[in-house]
């Protein structure tokens, strides 16, 4: 079974983030990058479909700068096979989720494959909005926040079951398809030392914006960034009684929190 894993670079989530002097973005120097969390569960998928199968090849695409070559061999050391590495600094400092998709799509569409997998969204910007553009683009159709996957055995659908509010849904999908990944669909694996060693030497098929003829231009602009405020200290009601501590808390939620 083929299949295609679109990975992103982003921050560790244990990393201070700071927002550069612009407004506009966040200082990246100190920063710990590591792949997607969710792009993980993408990358361990596509890995099992294969071993299931017993055939195939596993490719990563990803967009990104020079340094996103370390999580790009981090899903070869996991077992991928090759990966495609997008890498134009004009391009990357402007793209927003639909020329994301655009580059993506371009990337994609002359390889084989028979599910592309996303993770369900990115932490960096949580827009979540990639996978869909990707497959408008592709034409293909598109499952979200799958944590199932059960692929006929001639690969011609599958059946997905995908978080929803209050439950799951089960749904039958043609392939190919897209799907992105959530928590509970797998559990990724570490990637071995032999692994780290044969990633070294495993095809990275790097392209420009030139190279896949796609526009630099964005369809969105960050005007401006900012950290959300200071968490305030709780407060504690006093009284004497349930009765009197429910009249103060009233009280505290009308004057002081402006809630009722």
């Amino acid at each position: 079974m083929n299949t295609v894993v679109c990975m992103k670079q982003v921050p560790d989530t244990e990393t201070l983030i700071k927002i550069n002097a612009e407004g506009t973005g966040i200082v990246t120097e100190g920063v710990k990058w590591v792949m997607g969390p969710y792009d993980e569960y993408g990358v361990e998928e596509a890995l099992q479909q294969k071993e299931k199968f017993k055939a195939g090849k596993v490719t990563i695409v990803s967009l990104g700068p020079d340094r996103a070559i370390e999580a790009i061999r981090t899903g070869l050391a996991m077992g991928a096979d090759t990966a495609v590495h997008i890498n134009d600094a004009a391009f990357y400092e402007k793209a927003d989720p639909y020329a994301t998709a655009s580059a993506l799509a371009a990337a994609i569409k002359d390889l084989e494959y028979d599910v592309i997998f996303c993770g369900k969204q990115a932490i960096d910007d949580d827009s979540g909005q990639v996978p869909a553009i990707l497959g408008e683009l592709l034409g293909l159709p598109v499952i979200t926040q799958v944590i199932k996957l059960e692929v006929a055995d001639d690969k011609s659908k599958a059946t997905v079951t995908r978080e929803v509010e209050g439950g799951h849904a089960i749904i039958d999908v043609p392939l190919p398809a897209i799907l992105t990944a959530q928590k509970g669909l797998n559990e990724p694996r570490y990637a071995s030392l032999p692994g780290i060693m044969k990633a070294k030497k495993k095809p990275v098929d790097v392209k420009t914006v030139a190279d896949l003829g796609v526009s630099v231009e964005p369809m969105t602009v960050i005007k401006e960034m900012s950290l959300p405020p200071a968490r305030q200290a709780g407060k504690i009601i006093e009284g004497e009684d349930a009765a009197e501590k429910a009249k103060a808390l009233a009280k505290a939620l009308h004057e002081e929190a402006k809630l009722i």
